[in-house]
């Protein structure tokens, strides 16, 4: 049952803007045939491609609307409706309330709206929003981010995946966390700052949270990913790995 196993897959892990070998936040979470794209930040489209098409995925879900996690909604809307894929139905997206109208009114230049559902079937988030897409449960918590923020937690095969999203450390996302296989967690800030993690945040809420493996992500240009590692090992004792884009893991479940 090993192919059944819940995987991960990093597209990208860059903050605020994509570098020259990092695209933004961005991640392929599959389970047997099942794919979800997690955050679609700027330049994710196309690694996501080295695994599967626009037109092979199963859902996308977004966390919230800053660039940096959803821009390239926008180009796989055209890629969807004008290139080579021919869609035998929307696909599903879950995002934050308002998405729709944000990705419509953005890609229209005109008086008339986008009509973004023709290449996205719309279900917006909300604090406890659950839902199975093939294989995979995915659990949605809103977090503490400024704006409209949602942590994910994805299950199958008996193992568990909890992803931040972007937010400062808060008792949903500890909850969210609680004793999961693997915490994907925001490493933003050198310095505490409202609406992020530091390094240290990172790792105390993989310790409150008792995780089995802590990967810090969404590292921002004031660190370096070793930094970010050495910093939250100070407050977590477990595995600690950074998401290096292409990186795949199997997410088993604790032992």
């Amino acid at each position: 049952m090993t192919e059944e196993l819940l995987r991960l897959t990093v597209l990208g892990s860059a903050t605020p803007y994509a570098s020259a070998d990092n695209p933004c936040s961005g991640y392929l979470l599959s389970s047997g045939s099942t794919r979800v794209w997690v955050d679609a930040g700027s330049g994710t489209l196309g690694p996501l491609q080295r695994y599967c098409g626009l037109d092979e995925l199963d859902a996308v879900w977004i966390s919230h609307l800053h660039a940096d996690h959803s821009a390239d909604l926008l180009t796989a809307y055209y890629g969807a409706l004008y290139a080579d894929i021919r869609l035998d139905a929307p696909i599903p997206l879950y995002g934050p309330p308002g998405i729709a109208d944000r990705l419509a009114w953005f890609l229209s230049n005109t008086p008339v709206r986008s009509p973004i559902e023709s290449a996205f079937d719309v279900t917006e988030l909300y604090d406890g929003h659950e839902v199975t897409v093939g294989s995979i449960r995915l659990t949605s918590r809103e977090v503490a981010h400024g704006i409209p923020a949602f942590a994910l937690r994805a299950e199958a095969a008996g193992g568990t995946l909890v992803y931040s999203g972007d937010t400062e450390p808060c008792a949903r996302l500890n909850a969210l966390a609680d004793g999961c296989d693997v915490l994907l967690c925001e490493a933003d800030s050198a310095e505490p700052v409202e609406g992020h993690h530091t390094p240290e945040d990172a790792g105390d809420t993989a310790s409150a949270a008792r995780v089995g493996r802590l990967i810090v992500t969404h590292v921002g240009r004031s660190l370096t990913p070793q930094a970010a590692l050495a910093r939250a090992a100070t407050r977590y004792n477990g595995p600690i790995d950074y998401a290096t884009p292409g990186l795949t893991i199997p997410i088993s479940p604790l032992h």
